[in-house]
């Protein structure tokens, strides 16, 4: 199923308008599949009729290539693993200490810390000088930031190594960490913040996490705007001295060398460097979560998402097989209970599975997941509880565990059929303190299982009175009431705004240079005087798009009525269309006929609409109204101010002149033409109209990639219009302006 293509064109930030094709593009592709390979020397199938007489010999004991352990004097574990197929050589370096570490009021540090360390350089070369460097080369050095861990990974080719090692060690050992890659990461992560709760998908996985650990849990917890702004340059050098120390380190090597000549590089490279204090691990309790129903609220989706969350286990448990294989038979594959009765049978999912999760250092979360179309919200629940329920009266039978075993172990090889994914998997090991052969005992712990075993996990681990079901989804849509199934309880999704809610209900996170810049600004435009005046206002304008598809020229025209009142019409290749935003309803009207916005969408038109330059110079004293300067930035030639801006909710950055009061570039968190996107706007053309000044020229990029250039044709200010073109038209048209 295809949709128009969806194509964001925004007019100008200056006026706040912003332009929408709305649309959408879904793509289907075969599912992961696990194919066994054929036994070597098995019969051929020409041998025998029925292939079910076909003998299968049992398979071969498993002893994957083992990498070579190093352990130097100051604690950095070393392995080595070569493999000669190919002239590249690999490396990853382990650091313990990750984001369930990190203060929780400074959440998204070790995510920042994971990319700065990287495009922050090093003393001798900035990270856009490596760039070039390495590009040169062929070769990457990454940084990253996880759970338990930040990784550094180098790549080149076996000739280049001279080269790019001695890159990778001073990024490891003397990273700079430079201030003006700082607010690139965190942008990044707010344009994470800002798009999270436009999948549901994404947020049943999300929300079930905090109900399985707890909101509050270092497993659980999300960075908000705020966190992310708490970050600096100093947090980063300081987590860099509390975490990076050779004995907190474990560095893995693979590809097409000679092991005696690599160890003695890295030990000249690393065996001075001093041992440091030992990483700080995050302390957590773990307990079922509330037993109940909980319900997000999501109006634009068709489907709703399920989840049934309780607590796993950890893998050095004994019975860390037994479950493995319970998991198979009841959720794990297409041959599953959950695929084959709900998925199949009944046709109630679009996708099922689940489990009892197990992680290395911490128990994992029971889950079950699932997404069906919002009419069968209750059947597919009525459906899993019968499934978990069939665990007692309807066991598992040996024909189900007989299959699970054979699907596990065929498939078993092929996740460690290179050296690289056995060295990744027992550098894991160490890391986590597990036997360095506990991959070797993996087939035999499966082959071990029993049935008694599989049923006796199931009776250990799966209990429905302690677990919480989680529904994200349109409840107007739904079979029958989510409260059928017990007490609701309805979670609230909304993401902070920098400052917290405190920000949108006074004026306390204004500070006297904010105020006092905006006053200048205002000044700039015209005087408050005029710009109270100002009810409406008439633009005609050319857009030019930079699409996926190349450049696409556009006439608009658009009507503000302020203070919450939008008609645009544009015309493209596509046909005319027009899109009108109101309190009470949001559409786009095209050739093809009428479509409500979504709310989601209609909510960040609002936004847009709040950020209008006008109508922020119309609320100067409005208390909802938020303003704090702070700190500079050049922007080409100009030393400008910094003033953050929260319009009621409504965020946007302004990088202001002082000199001039002129607001010559802009940014904020918003729908972009290919989605969620940080937005930035730069203007320029300064011309005054009935004595308001205006910028006439805007350049936009989103997410560092220009989308838009605008120019402004004529405005016209309080002009006379038809106030029916802000009604709901009843076929593909609307009303005119006069």
């Amino acid at each position: 199923m295809t949709h128009p293509k969806r194509l964001t064109f925004a007019q100008r930030a200056s006026l706040g308008l912003t332009l929408f094709l709305i649309g959408g593009e879904f793509a289907c592709g075969p599912k992961n599949v696990h194919v066994q390979a054929p036994v070597q020397g098995a019969p051929a199938a020409s041998t025998s009729s029925d292939w079910k007489q076909i003998p299968i010999p049992p398979l071969p004991s498993f002893h994957p290539q083992e990498p070579k352990r190093i352990q130097l004097p100051n604690g950095m574990v070393i392995f080595l693993q070569e493999d000669h197929e190919l002239p590249l050589i690999r490396g990853t370096a382990r650091i313990r200490g990750g984001s369930r570490e990190e203060p929780a009021d400074k959440a998204g540090l070790v995510q920042i810390y994971g990319q700065v360390l990287r495009i922050g350089g090093t003393k001798s070369r900035t990270g856009d000088q490596l760039d070039d460097f390495l590009e040169a080369r062929a070769a990457r050095v990454e940084s990253g930031g996880g759970l338990d861990s930040v990784n550094l990974i180098f790549d080149c080719l076996k000739e280049r190594l001279d080269d790019v090692f001695p890159v990778f060690v001073d990024l490891l050992r003397d990273p700079e960490f430079r201030a003006d890659k700082i607010p690139v990461a965190q942008r990044q992560i707010d344009t994470g913040i800002s798009r999270r709760n436009d999948d549901a998908e994404g947020i049943a996985s999300r929300e079930a996490s905090k109900l399985g650990y707890g909101a509050d849990s270092p497993y659980a917890r999300e960075p908000e705007y705020a966190t992310v702004a708490a970050v600096t340059r100093e947090d980063l050098l300081n987590w860099h001295r509390a975490y990076v120390h050779p004995n907190n380190i474990i560095l893995g090597i693979e590809g097409d060398f000679d092991s005696k000549a690599m160890e003695a590089r890295l030990r000249s490279a690393f065996e001075s460097w001093p041992k440091g204090s030992p990483a700080k691990t995050a302390e957590a309790s773990f307990n079922d979560p509330k037993a109940g129903v909980y319900f997000i609220s999501k109006d634009d989706a068709t489907q709703s998402q399920i989840r049934m969350v309780g607590l796993g286990i950890r893998r050095d448990n004994p019975d860390y097989f037994a479950v493995t294989t319970f998991d198979e038979i009841f959720g794990g594959g297409f041959s599953s209970r959950l695929v084959q009765n709900v998925r199949s049978k009944k046709g109630l999912a679009y996708e099922v599975g689940g489990g009892i999760g197990a992680a290395f250092d911490h128990p994992g979360m029971f889950q079950i997941s699932m997404g069906t179309k919002s009419g069968t919200t209750a059947a597919a629940i009525d459906a899993l509880n019968a499934e978990i329920d069939g665990l007692k009266t309807n066991p598992p039978s040996p024909e189900e565990l007989k299959k699970a075993k054979d699907s596990i172990l065929n498939s078993f090889v092929f996740q460690f059929d290179t050296p690289e994914k056995v060295l990744a998997e027992r550098m894991a090991y160490e890391f986590y303190g597990y036997p360095a052969d506990f991959l070797e005992r993996y087939q035999a712990g499966i082959e071990h299982v029993t049935l008694d075993d599989v049923k006796r996990v199931a009776g250990k681990y799966i209990h429905k009175d302690r677990m919480a079901i989680l529904v994200v989804g349109k409840a107007s849509d739904f079979d029958r009431p989510l409260s059928s199934f017990g007490t609701v309880t309805a979670l609230d999704i909304t993401i902070p705004q920098p400052g917290g809610a405190k920000t949108t209900a006074a004026a306390s996170g204004s500070n006297a240079e904010g105020k006092a810049l905006v006053s200048r600004i205002v000044e700039e435009m015209g005087g408050q005087a005029k710009i109270k005046a100002i009810k409406s206002v008439r633009v005609k304008l050319n857009v030019v798009a930079n699409t996926p598809q190349g450049e696409m020229p556009i006439e608009a025209e658009v009507i503000n009525a302020f203070p919450d009142r939008s008609w645009q019409k544009m015309g493209t290749p596509m046909g005319e269309m027009m899109m009108v935003l109101t309190p009470h309803a949001a559409f786009m009207a095209t050739p093809q006929g009428t479509q409500d916005l979504p709310d989601s969408r209609q909510e960040d038109a609002m936004k847009d609409l709040r950020r209008d330059p006008v109508q922020v110079a119309q609320h100067l004293d409005d208390p909802k109204y938020v303003f704090s300067a702070g700190g500079q930035e050049k922007i080409g030639d100009v030393a400008t101010t910094i003033l953050d801006v929260n319009a009621a909710g409504a965020t946007v950055r302004w990088y202001v002149d002082p000199k001039t009061g002129r607001v010559i570039r802009a940014s904020w968190q918003g729908m972009g033409m290919q989605g969620p996107a940080e937005t930035v706007a730069d203007y320029d053309d300064w011309k005054s109209v009935d004595g308001i000044s205006l910028p006439f020229k805007e350049t936009r990029t989103e997410n560092g990639e220009k989308t838009l250039s605008v120019e402004i044709k004529e405005v016209q200010f309080n002009p006379t219009f038809d106030p029916k073109i802000f009604e709901k038209p009843a076929g593909s048209g609307g009303a005119q302006p006069k």
